[in-house]
């Protein structure tokens, strides 16, 4: 786990809250790593859409603990709408307070990583909402198949990353 490189938040969290990565999750984050695409194909449970998410938690949480983090949205993650809810509760939403609650307990002052659900039925005016206050990540209009592309990793220097 802490030999792909994620930010020691992020790993800690990981490993406090799973015994090891999965075979998939192995495999992904080996690609991911290496700065190559990557299709993580494996059976539902697998672990294989938090193995992509992952590498966007940790992008996000190295951006705001350096300060870089925009408000602007830095994710798009698209997904049928019958695993949507779920998706973003327990890939996404569940990691983000859980690492930042670690950062917070460790002195860290990791502001907040904010989370959107936008589908075909989110209202205009919700809509219009989301524009003039930016998320960090969202989630847009489903479609059938599923996708989640990681941020490639930033331009500027990362001060916890050896580049």
């Amino acid at each position: 786990m802490h030999d792909v490189g994620f930010d020691p938040l992020v790993a800690e969290w990981f490993t406090a809250r799973f015994a090891a990565p999965t075979p998939p999750q192995q495999a992904g984050w080996g690609a991911i790593a290496a700065g190559r695409d990557a299709l993580i194909a494996a059976p539902t449970g697998s672990g294989k859409t938090l193995a992509a998410f992952l590498w966007a938690i940790d992008e996000l949480v190295r951006h705001a603990r350096s300060g870089w983090l925009d408000d602007r949205t830095h994710v798009v993650y698209v997904s049928p709408l019958k695993a949507l809810g779920n998706d973003i509760h327990r890939n996404l939403e569940e990691p983000l307070a859980e690492i930042r609650a670690r950062a917070l307990a460790a002195g860290h002052a990791l502001p907040p990583i904010r989370v959107a659900v936008r589908s075909g039925d989110t209202p205009p005016s919700e809509r219009q909402a989301m524009t003039k206050h930016r998320r960090t990540s969202s989630s847009p209009r489903p479609s059938r198949s599923t996708s989640c592309s990681p941020p490639r990793r930033a331009a500027a220097p990362s001060p916890t990353r050896a580049r």
